[in-house]
């Protein structure tokens, strides 16, 4: 009787042992998990950093000398303002006035030459040009001034790229180059969802009054391959 009782001693500790060793595999294995996925993280947002520094460091080189006589802002974003009042648009309009005309001639050719870089290919993802309004009302596009003031700077983005695509810098563009540009290029309405005060800044963050002529604007912004992932990675982790 007492052989028996131990050998179910016996095998109960084999059970238990074999049940540790599983569990010490299984520990080890999610350890590994854990860590291969921080370091896949930590490769993105190394990349993120680098791809926004050099493409904002290009620009820069590119256009530092233009943008001072433009009154033109680059931000750490990769987004470019136009914020000189001769190049914005008049209320309720969308036509681009001849100075800004101009100006588009100069900076499309220089712009898209650095985005169109080879080196950049599977960095870019999109090229945003958004629209904005002031906050008044335009009645002749919809009842509804959110929505109308949406058509507005929808038709406002689309007239910059309307006159791009007019240039014969665009004409002359390898077929492979026109392709990936109307796959990667965008226009977008924000509406007055983006206003901004005297000073250039959103009036959702500083609570200043709208100053709408500034307001009346076509912003250009990269978006990189690794704005979408680090969107994912931060999805993941919220999950």
């Amino acid at each position: 009787m007492k052989e028996n009782s131990d050998n179910n001693w016996v095998s109960f500790s084999d059970i238990m042992t074999v049940l540790m060793i599983i569990f010490l595999f299984i520990s080890i294995s999610y350890m590994m998990q854990v860590k291969k996925a921080q370091t896949q993280r930590d490769e993105i947002f190394e990349e993120f950093k680098a791809t926004k520094e050099e493409l904002y460091s290009e620009l820069n080189s590119v256009f530092k000398e233009d943008f001072e006589k433009w009154e033109v802002q680059l931000d750490k974003d990769l987004s470019i303002k136009f914020t000189n009042p001769d190049v914005l648009f008049q209320s309720g309009r969308t036509n681009i006035r001849p100075y800004f005309s101009k100006i588009l001639n100069k900076f499309l050719p220089k712009y898209f030459d650095v985005i169109l870089q080879d080196k950049y290919k599977d960095k870019i993802s999109e090229i945003r040009v958004e629209g904005h309004t002031d906050d008044v009302p335009s009645p002749r596009y919809d009842r509804d001034p959110y929505i109308a003031n949406t058509l507005l700077s929808q038709k406002r983005s689309s007239e910059v790229i309307k006159h791009f695509r007019k240039m014969e810098y665009f004409k002359k563009l390898p077929s492979k180059k026109v392709v990936l540009l109307e796959y990667l290029l965008t226009a977008n309405g924000l509406s007055y969802g983006r206003t901004v005060d005297d000073d250039g800044n959103l009036t959702i963050i500083t609570n200043k009054p709208v100053n709408k002529e500034k307001s009346r604007r076509v912003e250009f912004r990269i978006i990189t391959t690794s704005d979408k992932l680090i969107d994912k990675v931060l999805k993941d982790l919220e999950k």
